[in-house]
């Protein structure tokens, strides 16, 4: 499927501020069932922007603003073509296949940051969490970890939140609810605790005209676990599904805050309050 993508971000403040570099998390990681034909990123006021790989070999644009302004403004566009249109087209190495597993030793120094797990009490209370709602468990991994997905969708709400910052697992299990990146961090930790490798993924979903998904006119969060033989499989837990040729994915990482899709500061002769409101459009091209 080809998708064009639109993503505006502005910034309004109440003076005139100076500009910190800002790093954008906002190109889309290309892999052989994601191709990006061509990107464009403005940035005003104007400066200098250079493209990286950051330490997880994300895409990472970093923003040198000379100028200053009361307004900063972000114009992110790209086509993509996704291809990943049968999630499940993948064989397990044979001894995953049965749920738990243990993975081979040599993945251990590449998985070790998706592998920690969350504090004891958390790990405690995220087990009790999952006894209470799946007592009976598959015994192979396939049907565990759809299971899993499923039951996320199924008893965690999904609430929009425009404040910044992640709740903690425990929060999101006391509500009952929780913004997309919220119950990505939950499975997460989850996963974590049950000894699957997961990671945080940050990204873009399709929304097919009808299709009214929560998330509509905002970048997304969704997960990542690590099945031998099928290697990292997405899934999203907001949605209760294995991702297909909707989603695009940008960055992931163990530490979500480290991927956030702007991230900077202004200097200022005093305090300044700002403003933010951003747009995106996705559409499909065939």
């Amino acid at each position: 499927m080809k998708l064009r993508v639109s993503h505006l971000t502005r910034y309004r403040y109440d003076r005139i501020v100076g500009f910190t570099p800002h790093f954008l998390y906002l190109r889309p990681r290309e892999s052989a069932v994601l191709r990006v034909p061509d990107y464009t990123v403005d940035v005003r006021p104007g400066g200098k922007v250079v493209h990286v790989r950051d330490a997880q070999d994300n895409n990472m644009a970093r923003a040198y603003i000379w100028e200053t302004g009361d307004t900063l403004t972000i114009d992110s566009r790209f086509t993509a073509e996704t291809l990943e249109t049968n999630p499940f087209d993948f064989l397990l190495k044979s001894y995953a296949i049965k749920f738990p597993f243990a993975y081979d030793p040599a993945f251990d120094y590449a998985l070790a940051p998706y592998l920690a797990p969350p504090t004891e009490p958390v790990q405690t209370a995220l087990r009790e969490w999952l006894a209470g709602r799946l007592p009976t468990p598959p015994a192979e991994t396939v049907p565990f970890v759809t299971q899993l997905t499923d039951l996320f969708f199924n008893t965690i709400a999904y609430a929009r939140r425009e404040e910044a910052g992640i709740q903690t697992s425990l929060e999101t299990m006391a509500k009952g609810s929780g913004a997309c990146r919220d119950t990505a961090v939950f499975a997460c930790e989850l996963f974590r605790t049950l000894g699957v490798a997961a990671r945080f993924v940050s990204g873009y979903l399709y929304a097919p005209p009808g299709d009214d998904h929560t998330t509509r006119g905002a970048m997304h969060a969704w997960i990542e676990v690590f099945l031998p033989g099928a290697g990292w499989k997405a899934i999203d837990p907001t949605h209760g599904v294995f991702c297909d040729d909707c989603y695009i994915p940008v960055a992931h990482s163990a530490r979500p805050e480290t991927v956030n899709p702007i991230q900077g500061g202004i200097a200022a002769d005093g305090p300044a309050t700002a403003a933010m409101d951003a747009e995106i459009i996705i559409e499909k091209l065939d």
